[in-house]
């Protein structure tokens, strides 16, 4: 990185680790692939999966990602909402296999078997629709650099539950676009999922924000925009 012409940074945190900073682009998202259902029942109904209603949380199956806290928040939960099913989309990898078999094991003890589904990892192409068919995301790492998935949500419609991590904050911003959970622990994400559960026209209200919030401040377009700036600036010999 020291022998780069530029270097760009997605976060102003990041910048302050990298040497030779040109600028500080955030990653964005593409709106147009990411976008709010017709009708988020349907949407949901044509996955395929049980219920009523989805959450989800998306990532590599592994202890940073906390796939053990969303399993921990999930299984008090869901007990008190028939009608919602949880979904631990992405791959795990052959050091975490056991890991995971740790959680199945919970979740069997807890009689969700059939509510909370590891789905392994799904085809990119895929993931468009099943996001927008979800009614929450739930991205509760303990540790990221950035991360992509609540901002693909966000898009889409869909209100997140976040640990406070990466970038999440600015995303969620304070409280608008869904819950920043301060304390990484299975009961609290639990509760922030559990409000967010009981109250539709809060819900509804964070999901009209989500996506506008995506839109105008995360847009593809602006990271694009940024990036052709630090290229013109090389060229032009302005860096």
């Amino acid at each position: 990185m020291s022998r780069m012409d530029a270097v760009i940074a997605t976060t102003e945190k990041a910048a302050s680790f990298v040497p030779n900073l040109h600028a500080v682009v955030h990653h964005g998202v593409d709106a147009d692939k990411f976008h709010p259902p017709d009708d988020l029942e349907l949407a949901w109904k044509r996955t395929g999966f049980p219920g009523r209603f989805g959450i989800a949380t998306i990532g590599r199956v592994r202890p940073e990602k906390g796939t053990d806290l969303f399993v921990e928040a999930v299984t008090r939960v869901l007990p008190d909402f028939p009608d919602v099913t949880a979904l631990v989309v992405g791959k795990v990898s052959l050091g975490d296999r056991r890991f995971q078999a740790d959680l199945q094991a919970k979740v069997e003890a807890a009689g969700l078997s059939r509510r909370v589904i590891f789905t392994d990892q799904i085809k990119a192409e895929k993931m468009p629709a099943l996001v927008r068919s979800l009614g929450l995301l739930v991205a509760c790492p303990r540790y990221e650099g950035y991360g992509m998935t609540p901002l693909e949500a966000m898009a889409s419609g869909v209100p997140v539950v976040a640990t406070d991590t990466g970038f999440f904050s600015s995303f969620v911003g304070d409280n608008e676009a869904g819950t920043l959970v301060t304390e990484p622990t299975g009961s609290a994400v639990a509760e922030a999922i559990r409000v967010l559960l009981e109250q539709p026209a809060d819900r509804a209200r964070k999901s009209r924000v989500a996506r506008g919030k995506a839109v105008n401040r995360f847009g593809i377009n602006m990271e694009i925009e940024g990036i052709h700036r630090v290229y013109e600036d090389l060229w032009s010999g302005r860096q």
